[in-house]
C-alpha cells in the first residue's frame, strides 16, 4: 500500500511517525473519511469543509498548500482503486513535540493519508440490521471530527459483542447518533433525526439524506427521538460515509414493524443511491 506523509507519497512499511506525535501521546488530532465511487471523491467540499471546522476547532493549522482532493486521488491513483468502490482516510495532528499539556510553540503539523478498498454492505442494505441503545459517554464537542474516539470505539466493541450492527448513544433520554454513524426513525410517517448541534457529528451523508427528503417529500422533525418514544418506530436507519442509509430492522429485543426495511427507508435507500451515481456521471 502506498501512504502519504508530509509531504511524500511512500510504502506504507516505510512510513515513520515520531513516538513523539501529539496523535500518540493526547489523541491530539482530527480526520475525514470520504467515500470513492470509481474514482469519484463523493460530497468531497462538504468532508474538506468539516475537515477544516474541526482543525479550526482544534487550533491547528495545517501545513500552507495541502490539497487534501489531491492528495486523495493521487493515493487512490496509485494504490489501483480509480475504478474500485474506496475510501481515503486523511488525518492532521498537531505534530511531534515534549510531552506537556499546553500547545508547543513551534511544531510542523503530521498530515497522514491511505486509500483502501471497500466493499459495500449489500446484504445488509437488503435486510437491514439490528442495534442497541447506549448511554452516551462522549465529550461535549462531537460535532468535532476529533481522533480521540474510545468512547465511541467501547460502545462499538458493545453492540458487536451484542450482535449488532451500531450503537445508538443516549443522553438525557434522547437518542442522538450512533458511535460511527448519524441516527434517523419514522413515527407516524415523520422521519426524525437529531439537530445539529455540538452533541452529534454533522454528518455529511446525514446532509444528502435530508435534501432528498425534501425533493421526495418526505417529512422531517429536525427532533432527537426520546428512548421511550423507539418504541414507537416503524422504521430507523442510519445515514454514514460507509453506511449510506442503512435500514434498522431491529432496536435492542424489539423488531420495527414486520422486522424488514419500511418504504420510508426504501425509497431514501434508493434516492441516495440514485444520486452517488449522478454525481459519479458528472464528475
Amino acid at each position: 500500500m502506498i501512504v502519504y506523509l508530509n509531504g511524500q507519497f511512500l510504502p506504507k512499511t516505510e512510513a515513520r511517525i515520531s513516538p513523539d506525535d501529539r496523535a500518540f501521546l493526547f489523541a491530539d488530532g482530527a480526520y475525514e473519511v470520504v467515500r470513492a465511487y470509481r474514482g469519484h471523491l463523493f460530497r468531497a467540499k462538504e468532508h474538506w469543509d468539516r475537515f477544516d471546522y474541526s482543525l479550526k476547532a482544534l487550533r491547528i493549522a495545517p501545513p500552507a498548500n495541502t490539497d487534501f482532493s489531491a492528495i486523495a486521488t493521487e493515493l487512490l491513483k496509485r494504490n489501483q482503486l480509480l475504478e474500485a468502490e474506496a475510501t481515503a482516510y486523511l488525518q492532521v495532528t498537531r505534530g511531534a513535540a515534549p510531552r506537556k499539556h499546553a500547545f508547543p510553540a513551534d511544531t510542523t503539523p503530521t498530515v497522514y493519508a491511505f486509500a483502501a478498498p471497500f466493499a459495500n454492505p449489500v446484504e445488509k442494505w437488503t435486510n437491514g440490521v439490528k442495534v442497541i441503545t447506549l448511554p452516551d459517554q462522549r465529550w461535549a464537542r462531537c460535532d468535532i471530527k476529533s481522533i480521540s474516539l474510545l468512547p465511541n470505539v467501547l460502545a462499538n466493541q458493545q453492540a458487536q459483542e451484542a450482535g449488532a450492527h451500531e450503537a445508538i448513544l443516549v443522553r438525557d433520554g434522547f437518542a442522538l447518533e450512533g458511535s460511527l454513524s448519524n441516527f434517523a426513525a419514522v413515527l407516524d410517517g415523520v422521519l426524525h433525526t437529531a439537530p445539529r448541534t455540538n452533541y452529534i457529528l454533522p454528518g455529511i451523508s446525514r446532509l444528502v439524506a435530508l435534501g432528498l427528503c425534501s425533493a421526495l417529500r418526505i417529512p422531517v422533525r429536525e427532533f432527537p427521538v426520546a428512548e421511550a418514544e423507539l418504541k414507537c418506530a416503524t422504521e430507523a436507519m442510519l445515514f454514514g460515509t460507509t453506511n449510506e442509509v442503512m435500514p434498522v430492522v431491529q432496536i435492542n429485543d424489539r423488531k420495527l414493524g414486520d422486522g424488514r426495511p419500511g418504504p420510508v427507508t426504501r425509497q431514501l435507500q434508493q434516492a441516495f443511491r440514485d444520486y452517488v451515481e449522478e454525481c459519479r456521471s458528472r464528475g
